[in-house]
């Protein structure tokens, strides 16, 4: 660092101890801790000791800065040092294998990251047993440094990370980067956009002046309103057409979606929201304002007349224009507040659902207030119709009913449901489902998380969210309430017999070979359990009937998670997302951040049945290959798939699955995996911090001995923190495997950040929008 470097950042150091010490001029080992933000105890002490060298119980601010400056501008022997200090808690000079496995079990609290004992011991003596180059029992300084060589990322920056605080801000001033909407890559990604925004707004603007000209005679005023009047005939038309979700599906498929974005139509049918709130704004305030003016002159009328009654007659059906107007002024205000993201986003989607549809209304008063209203939404209002009634009478269609239920970690809730014959779907695709005994009239969307060719049934995976998703997951956490019925034992009796038979049939059908038993709380035991086949759900696949009418629900228990059901429910669907287009890439790049890889789990499952239909095996050995070949059905030849979880328990929503996958590919290919997997858990340290570079080492080391994770249990290695796009999409582009096309599904904010680098990177960005 410079001189002034040097001496900016004892200044502020200084500034930050003043800010945390007090009056004292002295820091104890809370006020350490809470500026440190450690959560273990463990590393907060060790650290403390080490940075108070006087042992007062206190830090002065010359102990603070010589602790610091070793940590932040000292050389590798100098951090290296200070982390063996950590690791030797009694100051012997040498670290043995107690003391290790005291460090790891703070590093595992300190991510976040739960194991059990013997997992423990298995980490402390892969890691010691490395180590311990000469077997003498102790780990010492040099044979530390010398396993650290074999982390060399581990060695370009080794820091506490807690302490960013005690790094001053970048004095230097941001280089002025071009606007990205104004770069090369924004324009070559979003053309298709772009010309159709250009089109929409020149229609708008031609719309307006047409209508405009012709109201020359009757003043300003009126020309606004006229010409704002004739784009909302437009708008309210045009976002009709961009509710037809069939349609739409169905376009997706043809020449259409290369021309026009119907992968975005719900960011067009934002952007049209927007606008007709804004045309009717300035629409109503010019025929106030005109008004005011009428009620001003000669006029017998006064201006509240002509605001609020039918009496200057103005409107073509009963003189109700200005009534009418009011009240469209009040629904597309309202419905444009209660569709804001703070509200869907926040527990309230059901406020957003029942306002969103007073539609009904604005057209119905839209045909009565505006004379010509009518001739632009009978055709687009009539498909409408059309598609609305062939939904309900798809989804009222033969008896849909969930047929198990698994109740995941972070409150979410796998529902299987019988598939029906007729239903069919690419992966990707996602549904509206309502449950009456959830909520009888409403219905919501879910990404369809069963792949295409598992034709028994159809999964969904349901993260609670909100009041009905919570009602949903509170529904079958509670045990199953007693029947008020007047025969109840002559009922439950008879139940149990037909349960005792379809629980039979159903294990006997998915390979269970043993015995059947029930108890008297209903739940099911297996005795002589011998699986002949793998299920295809998380748990077992099946489906236990009863004909007891159109609620009918049967309950039986497995555990305390896990149980079968009968419960019906109607299925609106599917419709179609930007993630069909998957199979025409040649390198996809699949990223789900959480219950964002719901959408993940039907693709990759579909994509290794067809890499299943490819692979050739060797008829003189073992030997299995894929022929890298392509054909209409998928072009793809190499997939990335990148799953980030904030916790550990989230990935044991898709960890069955994953491993299948994985298992499929238990061969190496000629030209590498056609599959690779890369799992981030964000609340794990990066392996460049002091407090967490013992854990990630000596998880690394007993991956390569086990050839598994010990965090997922997978053959992929989990990494900790935050993945560095740069990194990840350079290396995509290193592999030279064609076209890539990234496709994204979780939060808008890491969705921004990840089409930003893909803009860079040239690739083609694609993003979940339902």
């Amino acid at each position: 660092m410079s001189v002034d470097e040097d001496a900016r950042w004892l200044e502020w150091v200084t500034k930050q101890f003043e800010s945390i010490a007090g009056e004292d001029k002295e820091i104890d080992l809370q006020e350490f801790k809470t500026a440190l933000k450690v959560k273990e105890s463990f590393f907060a002490v060790r650290f403390f000791a080490l940075f108070d060298s006087d042992g007062s119980g206190t830090i002065s601010l010359d102990e603070l800065l010589k602790a610091l400056n070793l940590l932040i501008h000292g050389n590798e022997t100098d951090k290296l040092r200070f982390l063996f200090q950590v690791y030797d808690v009694d100051g012997s000079g040498s670290i043995d294998p107690d003391e290790l496995r005291t460090v790891l079990k703070s590093c595992l609290r300190e991510s976040a990251i739960s194991l059990p004992e013997e997992k423990l011991d298995d980490l402390t003596l892969a890691l010691f047993e490395s180590a311990d180059k000469d077997n003498s029992g102790s780990i010492t300084f040099e044979e530390l440094k010398e396993e650290l060589e074999n982390f060399p990322e581990v060695m370009e920056n080794l820091t506490i990370s807690a302490a960013n605080w005690l790094k001053p801000p970048d004095s230097q001033k941001k280089r002025r980067h071009t606007p990205r909407y104004l770069t090369r890559a924004y324009w070559h990604n979003n053309c298709r956009k772009l010309l159709f925004m250009g089109c929409y707004v020149c229609l708008n603007i031609l719309l307006f002046t047409f209508a405009a000209l012709k109201h020359t005679t009757v003043g300003f005023w009126v020309m606004l309103a006229k010409g704002c009047g004739q784009c909302l005939n437009f708008n309210c038309t045009f976002i009709v057409i961009l509710m037809l979700r069939r349609c739409l599906t169905w376009l997706r498929a043809t020449w259409v979606v290369r021309v026009f974005p119907l992968d975005q139509y719900v960011i067009l049918h934002q952007l049209v929201g927007y606008a007709m709130f804004g045309l009717t704004v300035v629409h109503t305030g010019a025929h106030i304002i005109n008004f005011v003016l009428l009620s001003q002159t000669a006029s017998s009328y006064h201006l509240w007349e002509y605001l609020f009654t039918t009496r200057p007659g103005i409107g073509w059906v009963y003189g109700t224009a200005s009534i009418t107007g009011f009240i469209l002024q009040f629904l597309i205000c309202m419905m444009l507040i209660c569709s804001s993201t703070f509200v869907r986003r926040s527990g309230h989607f059901e406020i957003f659902y029942w306002t969103h549809l007073c539609y009904i209304w604005v057209w119905a008063l839209l045909v009565v207030h505006g004379p010509s209203f009518w001739k632009w939404f009978c055709v687009p209002g009539f498909v409408f119709l059309l598609e609305k009634i062939v939904g309900i009478a798809v989804s009222r269609m033969g008896g849909l009913y969930i047929v198990e239920v698994n109740l995941l970690p972070s409150k979410v809730t796998h529902l299987v449901i019988r598939r029906p014959l007729f239903f069919n779907y690419k992966p990707g695709d996602y549904v509206y489902i309502n449950i009456p005994v959830i909520a009888k009239y409403e219905w919501h969307p879910f990404t369809i998380s069963s792949a295409p060719e598992q034709h028994d049934s159809l999964w969904l995976h349901v993260r609670s969210m909100g009041q009905w998703t919570n009602r949903l997951y509170e529904y079958f956490r509670q045990p199953e309430p007693m029947s008020n019925e007047p025969k109840r034992l002559t009922t439950n009796l008879r139940n149990r017999q037909h349960q005792k038979g379809t629980q039979e049939h159903l294990f006997n059908s998915i390979g269970f070979n043993g015995a059947v038993a029930t108890n008297k709380d209903d739940t099911i035991e297996l005795t002589s359990y011998k699986p002949s086949r793998l299920p295809q759900s998380a748990a077992a696949e099946g489906i236990i009937q009863t004909e007891q009418g159109e609620g009918a629900q049967l309950s039986t228990k497995l555990s305390e998670n896990h149980r079968f059901c009968n419960i019906k429910c109607y299925v609106d669907g599917p419709y179609g997302t930007p993630t069909r287009r998957i199979f025409t890439s040649e390198h996809a790049v699949l990223i789900g951040a959480g219950i964002g890889i719901t959408p993940f789990a039907s693709i990759l499952q579909s994509i290794m049945y067809r890499y299943r239909m490819r692979k050739q095996n060797c008829p003189n050995c073992n030997y299995s290959w894929c022929e890298n070949l392509k054909d209409n059905e998928m072009k793809l030849r190499k997939v990335d798939f990148i799953w980030i979880n904030r916790d550990q328990k989230s990935f044991e929503w898709f960890v069955s699955l994953l491993t299948k996958l994985e298992m499929d590919q238990a061969d190496e290919e000629p030209e590498g995996r056609f599959l690779e997997m890369h799992m981030y858990m964000t609340s794990a340290l990066c392996k460049n911090d002091m407090k967490a570079i013992g854990l990630q080492m000596a998880l690394d080391l007993l991956a390569k001995k086990e050839n598994r994770d010990s965090i997922t249990g997978l053959r992929t290695r989990t990494q900790p923190g935050r993945p560095d796009w740069s990194k990840v999409f350079q290396k995509v582009a290193e592999e030279r495997k064609g076209k890539v096309h990234v496709f994204f599904c979780g939060s808008p904010v890491l969705a921004k950040m990840i089409k930003a680098h893909c803009e860079q990177a040239g690739f083609k960005f694609y993003k979940e929008n339902f």
